[in-house]
């Protein structure tokens, strides 16, 4: 199926989950913030989170500085 990663067209498998795109796209869990379709998803509800075709997710990392 085909989602919009920040803006980017990505192809994943039908039913794959939050964890699977922010991997794809980071390959960390940590420091990371997930939206979908302008919805915040908690961390704890990544796992059980299923993209459907077309969703939208915006996936922020967290960055040091001053």
């Amino acid at each position: 199926m085909n989602v919009t990663i920040n803006g980017t067209a990505h192809e994943l498998p039908r039913g794959a989950t939050v964890t699977q795109a922010v991997q794809k796209l980071t390959g960390v869990s940590g420091g990371v913030a997930v939206a979908v379709n302008d919805e915040v998803v908690s961390r704890g509800a990544w796992d059980s989170t299923a993209l459907v075709e077309a969703d939208r997710v915006e996936v922020l990392t967290a960055v040091q500085g001053g």
